[in-house]
């Protein structure tokens, strides 16, 4: 299905995504994020709307991505690692209800997967995001 999505909206080939800020990856990032999350709880059979959201609530924050950051970590090529670790070491304010920590790894995990998507690479957020919700 997230391959169906990258055929229709793709960036020009001669922009440089390694030149995108880690906040415009993570910006990106967090998008994919939550349709691949949205998709895959709608995949797990019929729920009504309320409990679809609660269920995405508790998987889309902070606190959760960054544990799915740790558990990838040692999966992630090397220029996987090092988008990662731009992602999470960007100079960006975590909201009020978010730990710092958490807030951090959880943007350098955005990060990584707004750069999968634009280099058009669903098999490999797939791969990676099957790891932690499969």
């Amino acid at each position: 299905m997230l391959n169906e999505i990258l055929d229709n909206f793709h960036i020009e080939s001669s922009v440089n995504i390694k030149q995108y800020s880690p906040l415009d990856l993570a910006y990106i990032g967090d998008c994919v994020y939550e349709l691949f999350v949205r998709t895959y709880l709608l995949k797990n059979g019929k729920q009504p709307v309320n409990k679809l959201h609660k269920s995405a609530v508790a998987l889309v924050n902070a606190s959760r991505q960054a544990e799915y950051a740790h558990a990838i970590l040692d999966k992630l090529t090397e220029e996987e690692t090092d988008i990662y670790k731009r992602g999470r070491n960007t100079n960006s304010k975590p909201p009020k209800n978010a730990d710092l920590t958490d807030y951090k790894a959880a943007t350098g995990f955005e990060a990584l997967l707004g750069y999968l998507y634009l280099m058009r690479r669903s098999d490999r957020i797939a791969e990676l995001l099957n790891c932690v919700l499969v």
